[in-house]
Formats: C-alpha cells, structure tokens, sequence
C-alpha cells in the first residue's frame, strides 16, 4: 500500500494522500486503535485540531495538530469541518478548519468517523461476557478515562471485577493494554511471560484509566534487552520516580539534545558501545560492570576510554555518569515513541 500510494502521488499528490489516510486508519483498525488514537490520526493527518464529540455516550476527546491530547479549547464552531458517525446524524467528528471539506480533510472525516463509529459500536453497548482475555471492548472502555463512570461500572461488572477491587493496568509492546486484578495494594504483578510491558501502580478498579497512562509510560523506558539495546524488559511505573517526567518531554517533533546526538554516533561506532555504556551507567562500580560483561578490569578500561572519546565527555566521576544515564534514558524515550 505505501509504494502504492507514492506512485499514485507522483501522478495525482490528492489522490496519493488520500490513499495515505486510507491506509493510516485501516492500520489503526487493524490494530483495535482506542478512540484517542483515531483522533489523534486526525489532528496529526489534516494539520490542525481534531475532536471526537458524542454527548449522548459521553464522549469527548479533543487532540492538537502535534498529536498531544488537549482536552478543552472552547465550544465546537459551527463552521468548522465535520462528519457525522452515521448518515443524516449529528456532527460528531470535527476538524477545527473553516470552510466546508475537501481533499484530503474531507477523506481524514470519512476515515475517522468510520473507525469511531465501530470503535463505539463495539465499546458502549456489547453484550456481557466472562472473560477478560475475550472481552477487550470492555477494557477498552474500563480504561477510556473519557468514558462516563457508569460505563466503566458496567465495563468492570462485565470483566468480573468489584467496585472494591484494586487492579493494575499493564502495557505490553505491540499488543492491547490490559488488566490484572491484584488481591491487595502494593502486591506486585505476576510475571508478563518475558514480553516488553509496562506495568501500571495498583489502584481501584475506577481509577485504572491512570494506571493505563502510567502504564504506557513505563512501556517507553522498557528495552529489547539485547546486545544492541540492553536494558529492562519490564518497567514499574511506581520505581520511575522523576524519571516520568522526561516522557512528556521527548514527544514527537522533539529534537535529540546534543549528548543524545553524541550517543548515537557513539553507538554508531562498534556493536559493544551499547552493552557497555548501559553497563557503565548502571551498575554499581567499574568492576561489577566488568563482571556483567565478562570482560577483565583493563578491557574495560580499554573500551570505556575509547567510547569517552566518541561521546566527548568522561564518564568515570558522577557527574559524568549521571550525564550518561540520562543520554541513554532520553535516547530510549525517542527510539520507544511508536510503542
């Protein structure tokens, strides 16, 4: 589909972009995309703000041109760009452009409402059913913090859990995120069977819309766990701390810093500089990092001075290896955005 599309726009750039939305909404389709995510597709395809407004189930999501959810902004205007989620039905998505749709945007409004309109279908009025693992519609909604209370009532009620019941959200790589139930606060999660996850702090049942969010954060600071990208598989969205912070921080559109740019040229450099500047960083004194690489003492002294010298700076004393924990944490947040 995207060789297509770039052949069809070196005849017709219109009809070549709205193959593209075509094929950006099916993927997210395909995917079983929550609500945020079409709008988001929306705001990010047309160039400006996109809502998804539906009164009548409580829906109202609202994402700016960059992709970053901002909910408010003022009543919706009339003459904004909008498509209805059926025919001769109210406006529910809108595009915030003057002027009526053409082009591109008219096909983004098709495209989006089609996939809310199922998205809605599927979430906010499916029959009960007994398991978790086969009911991810009542997920979807469990965790939707835009869905009204009642809903993610009913949503629990359907997947088994109390209103007095304390759960976890967990966010696996490339997969749904789901939810665990735990028997009290603060017991830690079973094990995520060796899958990349991000694992959200326990909370009661109606504030896992939270734990979803801390959850997917947690997921970005997660590794492969490999030679070419050491680190944890699994990340505690409670242990990050401050760290949290740098993910709102590092978004799409945001430029490396210089150290990220000197690490990636770093890493460019030889296939160790990887495993061993996360083993430097992080583990507790040189020796143990040797020990972790089964490498000797001078080897890796060796290596730490040549890798210093890619990077431009020492890494030996504390400021430096603390400027080094936050390159590899940075750099980490911008390789793990697509998660």
């Amino acid at each position: 589909m995207k060789e297509l599309a770039g052949r069809l726009a070196a005849l017709d750039p219109d009809a070549g972009a709205a193959l593209h939305v075509i094929a950006y909404f099916d993927r997210l389709v395909e995917g079983r995309a929550g609500l945020e995510s079409l709008v988001r597709g929306a705001a990010v395809l047309s160039g400006c703000p996109a809502r998804l407004v539906d009164d009548a189930r409580g829906v109202r999501i609202r994402v700016d041109a960059d992709g970053v959810r901002q909910d408010g902004g003022g009543p919706v205007e009339p003459g904004w760009m909008s498509a209805a989620l059926v025919p001769n039905g109210v406006p529910a998505v809108w595009l915030e452009r003057s002027g009526p749709p053409d082009g591109v945007h008219a096909m983004v409004l098709e495209r989006a409402a089609a996939a809310a309109r199922d998205v809605l279908d599927r979430t906010r009025g499916r029959a009960a059913v007994k398991s978790r693992e086969a009911d991810p519609a009542s997920v979807e909604v469990l965790l939707d913090a835009s869905a009204p209370e009642h809903a993610r009532r009913q949503a629990a009620v359907r997947l088994g859990l109390r209103d007095t019941a304390t759960a976890r959200a967990v966010a696996p790589a490339g997969a749904m995120t789901v939810v665990e139930p735990v028997p009290s606060l603060g017991t830690r999660m079973p094990a995520t069977g060796g899958r990349r996850a991000g694992i959200g702090p326990v909370v009661p049942v109606l504030g896992l819309p939270a734990s979803a969010a801390a959850a997917r954060t947690a997921l970005r600071f997660t590794a492969e766990g490999d030679e070419q990208d050491p680190g944890p598989r699994t990340v505690y969205a409670e242990e990050l701390g401050g760290l949290a912070l740098l993910a709102d921080a590092v978004g799409p559109g945001t430029e490396p810093i210089p150290d990220v740019r000197a690490l990636d040229r770093a890493l460019a450099a030889a296939p160790w500089v990887a495993g061993t500047l996360h083993a430097v960083a992080f583990a507790p004194s040189l020796r143990a990092a040797a020990t972790e690489l089964t490498l000797h003492h001078s080897t890796l002294q060796d290596r730490l001075a040549q890798a210093e010298h890619w990077l431009g700076w020492p890494v030996h004393e504390p400021r430096g290896r603390l400027r080094l924990q936050l390159a590899l944490t940075v750099w980490r947040l911008h390789r793990n955005q697509r998660l």
